[in-house]
């Protein structure tokens, strides 16, 4: 985190504080965008590029307070209004104002490098020196080619970038602020087969303007054949040839560095898998240190297909979404994140992991998750895990997702019906034994008849039969078992018993 006052100095020729706030500290970027709920998130320093109003300028102040941002930057002649900063310091936020003639693009790539560079000062992270050396190489690689370069890895998430960012587009200007690519400048690329093309070959990619973007030039990163990220810089046309050899050179240090940085994130989550694993089997110790504010959920993830890449699917699509260090690890076969369970929708948030498995089963990946119900302390955590695998187990695999509280009453019936031995007791165990011997199915049928109460037509779509077939069975069941159903206490038992019997086999 970085002291706002901190901030502002650092590029005090742009920045004023018109209202400070005690302790106020940020370490993201977020562009406002009111009209679609964009406020920012705590940490953030939000800043109000589309404000052009003094009712527009209230509303940012009052929403990024609300959400807990750290700070506000508004133009000079919205930031010097007194109403604008009385309601600062009556919601408690800093305010501060950019110089009017200032850019908002200029802005934009000067506090992200503070930021990220803040982010990865000595002793702050183990992969710094990496991360110092690739923002050096970024700035080598735009004084060879005199234009603007990013660093991306094979996720398109920029590891670094170069100075000069305000002379790009604004697809580049929302690369720095996100830290990655926007989904629409990727739908795109891959139309193009920009991506296609830079997996399989080594050779650099020239990719013409389109949309309102300028012309990039794209070098992979490779090692040993294996595509590690690639080398984006915006230019006007494209390269002579003895420019573009020059950055393929480049490339082969940056790849260098890309393998040291996969070493150490690789050992980082490794670490930080051991501790969530540690957590969710009921050792707490030191917990509170890294775990973020609760309370939180367990959710059991899972993805259609290849079950043993269950864990690489579900940590590249939350990576992907903007939950940079996501709390995810394999345990028992089964692979879990813990959540916070909060109303907002930041990343790492219930609310929001919801809307990223909405937004992945419309793209065509077979994402589900389940969840167990809030702990509110670190030693609730293994009892949510549990939860979120009863979820699991009585939950229909086409429903995206599922809270234990949603499925309480199946919950219910399957506790009841662990309790009971897999063995049919009264007359149920005469219907078990006549569909043993004569091929019949009695006792799907029971179920069906007990599961659809009063409604023989869908009693008989559940099993695929037709209605006067399923009251035949049903006499043929009250002969042969003599169940009297019109009282209650036997319908449950009956019930119970069955669902004690479905893992048995049956005709």
């Amino acid at each position: 985190m970085l002291a706002v006052t901190d901030l502002v100095g650092t590029l005090s020729g742009l920045l004023t504080l018109a209202v400070p706030h005690e302790g106020a500290e940020v370490d993201d970027l977020t562009i406002a965008e009111p009209a679609h709920g964009v406020v920012g998130q705590p940490g953030d320093l939000v800043l109000g590029v589309g404000v052009d109003g003094p009712q527009g300028a209230l509303t940012v102040v009052a929403d990024a307070a609300a959400a807990g941002a750290g700070g506000v930057v508004l133009r000079r002649s919205l930031g010097r209004r007194r109403d604008v900063r009385s309601r600062a310091r009556r919601d408690g936020i800093a305010l501060v104002e950019l110089a009017d003639q200032a850019s908002w693009a200029h802005l934009v790539w000067l506090l992200r490098g503070v930021l990220d560079r803040a982010a990865v000062g000595p002793g702050r992270r183990e992969d710094a020196p990496v991360q110092d050396d690739l923002f050096a190489l970024a700035d080598a690689a735009a004084g060879l080619v005199d234009a603007p370069v990013t660093i991306e890895d094979a996720q398109s998430r920029v590891l670094a970038y170069s100075s000069r960012q305000d002379l790009t587009d604004p697809a580049r200007v929302s690369t720095i602020v996100g830290r990655r690519v926007p989904d629409e400048v990727l739908a795109t690329l891959r139309a193009q087969g920009v991506f296609r093309r830079l997996a399989r070959s080594s050779e650099p990619v020239y990719v013409p303007a389109s949309g309102g973007t300028k012309p990039r030039l794209v070098v992979p990163v490779r090692a040993g054949g294996e595509w590690l990220g690639s080398i984006w810089v915006v230019v006007e046309q494209r390269p002579p040839a003895a420019l573009v050899a020059e950055l393929v050179q480049t490339s082969a240090v940056v790849a260098l560095h890309l393998l040291r940085l996969r070493a150490q994130s690789d050992l980082s989550r490794r670490v930080a898998a051991d501790r969530l694993r540690g957590v969710l089997s009921g050792s707490t110790a030191g917990a509170d240190e890294w775990l973020p504010p609760g309370p939180w959920r367990v959710a059991a993830l899972g993805a259609a297909g290849d079950a043993g890449r269950t864990l690489d699917v579900w940590e590249s699509v939350l990576r992907r979404q903007a939950w940079n260090s996501p709390l995810i690890a394999e345990l028992d076969g089964r692979v879990y994140a813990v959540v916070r369970d909060t109303d907002d929708a930041a990343p790492g948030s219930w609310p929001w992991l919801c809307a990223v498995v909405e937004r992945a089963r419309r793209e065509g990946l077979d994402l589900v998750v389940r969840a167990g119900r809030p702990a509110h302390q670190p030693a609730a955590l293994e009892r949510s895990r549990s939860e979120a695998q009863e979820a699991d187990r009585v939950t229909p695999s086409a429903e995206a997702v599922a809270r234990h509280e949603d499925v309480w009453a199946q919950v219910t019936i399957a506790r009841a019906a662990a309790a009971l031995p897999e063995e049919a007791l009264g007359p149920l165990r005469l219907l078990q034994e006549h569909d043993a011997v004569h091929a019949t199915d009695h006792l799907r049928t029971l179920a069906a008849w007990l599961d659809h109460p009063g409604a023989p037509s869908a009693a008989a779509r559940a099993i695929h039969v037709h209605p006067n077939t399923m009251r035949y069975r049903m006499n043929r069941v009250a002969d042969l078992a003599g169940l009297d159903l019109d009282d209650p206490a036997v319908r449950l038992a009956v019930r119970l018993q069955l669902a004690a019997l479905e893992g048995a086999p049956t005709a």
